[in-house]
């Protein structure tokens, strides 16, 4: 049974490490030596927790959305519940994509989340993340395939990640479809707004600022950079 996203907070731990090791043959001396990264997002909102994250290791051919296109399916259901399983359905479809991994863990404001792999290297190696602002309508943030084929050992690239709208659903701010702890609502709904398309997220408006009918307050606005991700070649 799956957890709502106030379950999720409530058992939402400081810091989470996960170590996911690709399948190898020890025994094989003819197979190739296997990288390991680092990957540390961390929350820059004043009260956005970040829905459990999916990884997905690619090559060069895959890119989870663009902006000013459609969400796919598994993004917009990502982007407006915080459940990653369809995203990452869609992912291990694609030929391009070498591994993909999810949290179970929200990363609460100000908190790190830390995931560590082990890859067999490849020339085209690319990291995408995703991950749900909850108090939000359709908000995400992430990477969207970052090159990490040249990191050297020791090196480490740091990334800060704006928000997204997926163009998928209203931006109405209601109780009724937030499916953060501001709202607590349904969050998915397969209705699309007339829009539908990404674009980079215009923040909330908020009952402070005069939205009567939204469950955000002026703690819910968020500004760019809302995550801070910092890619590590061990």
């Amino acid at each position: 049974m799956k957890l709502s996203i106030k379950q999720m907070l409530v058992s939402a731990v400081m810091v989470s490490t996960v170590l996911v090791v690709s399948g190898c043959n020890h025994d094989d001396d003819d197979a190739p030596a296997l990288a390991s990264y680092e990957i540390t997002l961390t929350n820059l909102t004043n009260a956005q927790p970040l829905s459990p994250p999916i990884w997905v290791f690619h090559g060069d051919g895959y890119m989870p959305w663009q902006v000013g296109v459609a969400a796919t399916a598994g993004l917009e259901m990502l982007a407006e519940s915080g459940d990653s399983s369809s995203f990452g359905t869609e992912a291990d479809a694609h030929s391009e994509v070498y591994s993909t991994s999810s949290s179970s863990a929200l990363v609460t404001p100000g908190a790190s989340m830390t995931y560590t792999v082990m890859l067999a290297p490849q020339t085209d190696l690319q990291l995408s993340l995703a991950t749900m602002l909850v108090n939000t309508n359709d908000a995400f943030t992430g990477l969207n395939a970052v090159a990490i084929a040249s990191l050297g050992s020791g090196d480490e690239q740091v990334i800060y990640a704006g928000a997204y709208d997926a163009g998928t659903e209203e931006n109405l701010e209601t109780a009724a479809t937030i499916p953060g702890p501001a709202g607590g609502g349904e969050g998915f709904n397969a209705v699309r707004e007339s829009s539908d398309q990404v674009t980079m997220h215009s923040g909330v408006v908020t009952m402070s600022d005069g939205l009567s009918s939204s469950a955000l307050d002026q703690s819910h606005r968020f500004d760019n950079p809302v995550a801070r991700v910092v890619i590590k070649r061990l």
